[in-house]
């Protein structure tokens, strides 16, 4: 029997942790396996860590400058130091591949930091003034010696100290970017100062106020759009800050930290699906498990954490079992760059090979005594025990984020509000823990996105006087608009009565949004939602709304079938384990199926069951489209009852509240919906 390739849990204790096994010492066999297979490429103590270029858009690219290279193995050396601090503070004598961890990171990164060595890291000074991912790595370093002091920095001499600060402290004080990169610079210049170098104290109290002021409310912090970084380093890092150095010189700053992470505990559980999977959203996917590192910090809270150890330890180790148990997760050994398997499209151009490491920042549980409740408590699954069939809604204002746990079917939504870019990292109707998403299909069909094109005689011409009112033409690609776009922006507008309100805009200004508006409303059903969209698009145009892509795994395609009833249409998409059913009521013309090729996480083929309408008038009018979207994670055959949610619709040309074209819902449970747009363009937030 064919061995598996990947991380098994051996002799799991089911009495402490029913559903995984996953103890501490399980935490500790995994670490040793995952630098088990990394140091494959590693001959000797005096081998640098260096992984194999990945060809595609990750760095560093042919013919990049050498500090380019030198870039890419300080982040695998830095990044695989996630798993190796924590194994060395359990125990200094580790060894993985008969080469003591202990001895070789310290002699790796003496190395690094010590200028004129072979192996030494580019001073600022060297290099065009700018910023640099070394600076990352610096700040990804210390925050796990801040905690962990104990692991390599008391192993040098002084004068080994001495020699390597020159290097630390140039990048420490060296020009940062934007917001959370800050964050670097502060656990760097703290380390620094902890053990008694001289820093630019005004620059640390700088970076300080400019990182407490992106504080948003709900726990969250502003990072370009909002997403995990959020949680990873605005909480993770500057939690360990906190304990490590805040508390004691800047307690004003630390409070701050103290009470943002503490809101963020009471919403956290809700991002993972029942059995601990992290959804696929927001930017640096390949990090993937990065958030659950918010789990152990929770017991690094001043105060007794609300969150449950046992349901903390479970969604952390379910979230790691999740892609550590999996074949297709390695490449070269190490973890590869995309989700669960190596997929160029899904990654950014600031990763090489080994930046999936940062993945692991959840090992820094390590750090927690063995009387923490992360590790004494006996697994359970909160709330989903009492859940039953119903779906819970998280509201989060400050952020802009609904999300959405289904009793009936285990996962778990990120709706997003707030984003004002295209990118399906960010602006998709909603993501899911166990259909992850897909790219975009520049031909339609796009999954879970609301898909545009054109029909506007003026822009098929490639002529574009739409705006200007001048009647002269204006360079316009008409090529560019033969294929389909998705939302520009996505925008939160809040909850009504119990209806989610936001709005996608399909193009922004110059090219006037308030004519390519899709307002938006939703009500949350078990398994799924109901939308009731409003469509406000002034000119000719074509229209998909996808759902969920199927992956087609070992080589079997989705079954998909297709029937009219009752005055509603029904589409619906299986694998084995996995369904979908697209159902609409009104504004649309048919249900298609797209086989998509290259787009998806799981695979590289992929089915996508979407909604099509086509408007050629020249003034379309408003519409409202009504559609039911449900998913399920079993084999059972949709019955009549999950296919008809909704038991009468009542559309109203002027509402109650004195607005156009909103309607009434009523389902088959008796419940009532008010589906209003009232004002909605002045309470749009982003």
């Amino acid at each position: 029997m064919k061995m598996k390739n990947a991380f098994e849990v051996k002799n799991p204790d089911f009495a402490l942790s029913p559903h995984t096994g996953m103890t501490k010492k399980h935490y500790v066999e995994l670490a040793k396996y995952l630098l088990e297979r990394a140091f494959k490429h590693v001959n000797s103590i005096d081998t640098p860590l260096n992984f194999p270029i990945v060809p595609g858009k990750t760095y560093p690219q042919p013919n990049a400058p050498d500090w380019r290279y030198r870039s890419a193995e300080f982040e695998a050396l830095e990044r695989t130091f996630t798993l190796a601090g924590p194994l060395i503070h359990i125990d200094p004598e580790t060894t993985i591949n008969g080469i003591n961890l202990r001895d070789y990171y310290s002699l790796q990164l003496y190395n690094a930091f010590t200028p004129g060595h072979a192996n030494s890291l580019p001073l600022p000074e060297d290099l065009p003034d700018s910023n640099y991912q070394f600076t990352c790595e610096f700040g990804g370093l210390f925050k796990t010696l801040l905690l962990m002091p104990d692991t390599i920095w008391s192993h040098f001499t002084e004068k080994q100290k001495e020699e390597m600060v020159v290097t630390i402290s140039k990048w420490a004080h060296h020009r940062t970017t934007q917001n959370n990169w800050r964050i670097f610079n502060i656990v760097t210049l703290s380390f620094l100062k902890k053990y008694g170098y001289e820093i630019d104290d005004e620059l640390l109290k700088s970076h300080l106020l400019w990182v407490a002021s992106y504080h948003s409310g709900d726990g969250w912090y502003l990072e370009q759009t909002y997403n995990y970084y959020s949680i990873s380093l605005f909480i993770v890092y500057t939690t360990i800050w906190n304990r490590t150095f805040g508390d004691e010189y800047y307690p004003e700053i630390a409070e701050i930290i103290e009470q943002s992470a503490q809101k963020l505990m009471e919403s956290l559980t809700s991002f993972f699906g029942r059995d601990g999977y992290i959804n696929m959203w927001s930017r640096s996917i390949c990090y993937r498990t990065w958030v659950s590192g918010a789990f152990p910090v929770a017991f690094m809270l001043k105060e007794k954490a609300s969150l449950d150890g046992g349901w903390a330890r479970r969604l952390c180790s379910g979230s790691l079992l999740q892609f550590v148990t999996r074949e297709e997760f390695f490449c070269n050994e190490i973890p590869s760059l995309g989700f669960y398997g190596q997929k160029e499209y899904m990654v950014q151009n600031y990763s090489c090979a080994g930046s999936p490491f940062l993945m692991f920042l959840p090992f820094i549980c390590l750090a927690l005594p063995d009387d923490s409740p992360f590790w004494t408590a006996k697994e359970n699954e909160g709330m989903w025990e009492t859940m039953g069939n119903e779906s819970q809604r998280t509201i989060l204002e400050s952020p802009g984020l609904v999300l959405v746990n289904h009793g009936k079917t285990g996962t778990s939504e990120i709706i997003p509000g707030k984003v004002y870019y295209d990118d399906p990292n960010y602006s998709k109707l909603v993501y899911n823990t166990h259909f992850p998403w897909e790219d975009h299909n520049p031909q339609g069909g796009t999954s879970m996105e609301y898909s545009y094109r054109s029909q506007d005689p003026r822009d098929v011409r490639g002529d574009d006087v739409n705006f200007y009112l001048t009647g002269l033409a204006v360079a316009n690609d008409s090529e560019k608009n033969r294929a389909y776009t998705i939302s520009q922006s996505m925008l939160f507008n809040g909850v009504r009565n119990d209806v989610l309100y936001r709005q996608a805009i399909m193009r922004k200004p110059p090219n006037n949004g308030v004519g390519y508006i899709i307002d938006l409303a939703e009500i949350t059903i078990p398994g799924g939602v109901i939308r009731v969209d409003r469509s406000r698009l002034a000119f000719e145009y074509e229209l998909t709304l996808g759902h969920f892509g199927l992956p087609h795994l070992n080589g079997e395609k989705a079954v998909v079938k297709q029937f009219e009833a009752e005055g509603k249409k029904v589409i619906t998409a299986a694998i084995s384990g996995r369904q979908v059913a697209l159902i609409t009521y009104r504004g649309w013309d048919k249900l298609e199926s797209l086989v998509h090729q290259n787009r998806n996480a799981e695979a590289d083929e992929s089915t996508v069951v979407y909604a099509y309408k086509k408007r050629m008038d020249k003034n379309p009018p408003m519409e409202l489209m009504i559609t039911v979207m449900l998913h399920k994670m079993d084999d059972s055959e949709w019955t009549e009852a999950e296919l008809s949610p909704i038991k009468e619709i009542q559309i109203k040309e002027i509402m109650k509240g004195v607005s156009p074209l909103g309607a009434n819902i009523t389902l088959q449970n008796g419940d009532r919906y008010e589906i209003d747009f009232k004002d909605i363009d002045g309470k749009r937030t982003c």
